[in-house]
């Protein structure tokens, strides 16, 4: 396995990934039309509308259809998404606290994460474990070793040689199959979805399981692509008894829970913007007795809060007096298992010399929620509003639906907004340039967790199927209200928040207690480092999270420094 460490990694600039990439490499043709018509982007436009080649025809034949550049920059840009450099090699079991597993468990084990081709257009292509190097193939190849060493290293670059060949022609069919969707191309799309089935499985190495989950979302695309209005504009809503249904088995409140909290015990992710937030808040509450913090998503912090209280307990000048939380949460069935969650907390924080009180709020984030009388605001409270990964849902069709939001979260005075999202553009109006931008951010994450779990960890798998399995179909499938992932980058979130009229804080101040918490995980590849007052997780320089805290400044500073950040 060592002739395949550190091959074909290559970290790119965020900023490349943009529309016009995707175009001069892949569809040229549509960039000469839309060069001639500047300003077309319509990202204040309310209507979504399919993106389409005038110069692909759905009914052309795949002789005259789009195709691959076979340049060798399109080959360097394929090779940043492969990862057959394995950093553990794993036997065919895997342990989970304590109990070790094999492979003949892991349908069962795995729950939720068990997307079924038999009875769709691409079943007769069942998933296969092609591109990896497996315990038993080193083994035979160990056993040659002994007899004629140089033998047995030409059969491993060998194998590797031909991962890698495979790996490319992989990611360049998925980008065909992108390609051909997004110039409604029907029979070249399901074509080659039909040749990637071949590729790709859910048990094999990082790639072929992210490529899985893309192949996943196109074939639920293209059952889209067969309900299309005739303004172009996609049908939200496919009969459940169509022959063109291609949606996966629904997910369970509990299992995405369970996949949200093995993420957070596993990796440095959501860590990351608890340990950003909770500094944040706690530099900013210094001198103030009594605290109200409102929380987007009450459903993704609870781990988050405990922390909290103990380190406002360990301030200098004593705890504050009180602390109350507001918590907002999307489906009313989580309340109860909130509650008890918030329940444990009052006696934490009693324990600490802390009053502490909670609210559940159910109703959905309009701007007419976030008022003082409806979220409970008192005169002489240091007010605190708290996003993790909440608030790129509010992006929808336009941004204008975020505006609204923001200038009413402004209205309240907070003293601190804090921000953590996934630092990616996957809300680009064109499906070529989000699919290429996600298709490098979430191999990047499933080459992470490859790194941190055992290739046949459960874990791993209820994780990637059951959290990031979901997110990347709704990103890759959904358009309009139905597609909820909205994420973006840094610099979109400074001007959105700067035209809000909050003010960045620098959270530099964070970097060494990040450092420390990536200490914890014992996994090499994770990266830091700061964008103008953002802190930004990565994997390998390719950058995963961010986190940012905002303040509404001054009447007299709020027009010269609204869209910039401070040095940190």
């Amino acid at each position: 396995m060592e002739a395949l460490n550190g091959c074909l990694y290559f970290p790119m600039h965020h900023d490349s990934l943009n529309h016009d990439f995707a175009l001069r490499r892949f569809c040229p043709a549509r960039l000469e039309q839309e060069q001639g018509q500047p300003g077309q982007r319509q990202e204040e436009d309310d209507t979504l509308w399919i993106q389409i080649d005038p110069h692909c025809s759905p009914n052309c034949d795949h002789d005259n259809a789009p195709h691959l550049t076979s340049s060798s920059e399109v080959d360097e840009f394929v090779d940043s998404f492969i990862n057959v450099g394995d950093h553990h090699i794993h036997d065919h079991v895997g342990e989970i606290d304590g109990t070790v597993i094999s492979l003949d468990q892991f349908e069962e084990d795995t729950g939720g994460f068990s997307f079924s081709t038999a009875n769709d257009a691409c079943g007769d292509h069942v998933p296969l474990m092609i591109n990896s190097i497996e315990g038993d193939e080193m083994d035979i190849i160990t056993e040659k070793s002994n007899q004629n060493s140089e033998n047995a290293q030409g059969t491993v670059n060998q194998e590797a040689s031909q991962g890698v060949d495979q790996g490319l022609h992989l990611v360049h069919s998925l980008l065909a199959c992108a390609e051909a969707m997004g110039c409604r191309d029907m029979q070249l799309a399901d074509s080659l979805l039909s040749q990637i089935w071949g590729s790709v499985t859910w048990l094999g190495d990082s790639l072929q399981r992210v490529a899985y989950c893309f192949a996943v979302g196109l074939k639920s695309r293209l059952s889209l692509l067969h309900n299309v209005n005739m303004n172009g504009t996609f049908s939200t809503t496919t009969p459940t008894n169509s022959p063109n249904d291609m949606s996966p088995p629904p997910i369970s409140r509990e299992e995405k829970l369970e996949a949200f909290h093995l993420l957070h015990q596993t990796t440095p992710y959501i860590a990351f913007g608890h340990m950003a937030a909770n500094e944040a808040i706690h530099q900013a509450a210094r001198g103030s007795d009594s605290l109200h913090i409102i929380d987007l998503g009450l459903q993704h912090t609870l781990l988050q809060w405990p922390s909290l209280l103990r380190t406002l307990a360990s301030r200098t000048e004593g705890p504050p007096r009180s602390l109350r939380i507001t918590g907002l949460i999307g489906d009313p069935d989580h309340s109860p298992m909130i509650e008890s969650a918030m329940t444990s907390l009052t006696h934490e924080a009693a324990s600490l010399g802390i009053i502490f009180q909670f609210n559940i709020v159910t109703d959905p984030p309009t701007p007419s929620l976030f008022t003082k009388e409806k979220l409970g605001i008192v005169e002489g409270e240091a007010l605190y509003v708290n996003s993790i990964m909440q608030m790129h849902q509010y992006v929808k069709e336009s941004r204008g639906s975020l505006k609204s939001i923001l200038q009413a979260i402004r209205k309240l005075g907070p003293t601190l907004l804090t921000v953590i999202e996934q630092d990616a553009n996957h809300n680009g109006p064109f499906f070529l340039g989000r699919f290429l931008e996600s298709l490098h951010y979430y191999s990047a994450i499933f080459d992470s967790l490859e790194a941190s779990l055992p290739r046949n960890s459960v874990q791993r798998m209820k994780i990637e199927g059951n959290h990031y399995a979901e997110e990347i179909r709704n990103v890759v499938a959904c358009e309009g209200s139905e597609r909820r992932e909205r994420h973006e980058r840094a610099d979109q979130w400074r001007r959105q928040l700067g035209r809000a009229g909050f003010q960045g804080v620098g959270l530099g101040k964070c970097m060494s207690r990040a450092r420390m918490m990536l200490s914890v995980y014992g996994c090499d590849g994770y990266t830091l480092g700061t964008d103008k007052g953002c802190l930004l997780l990565g994997w390998k320089g390719r950058p995963i999270m961010l986190a940012s805290a905002w303040q509404v400044p001054s009447s007299s500073s709020l027009s010269s420094s609204s869209s910039s950040l401070p040095p940190s």
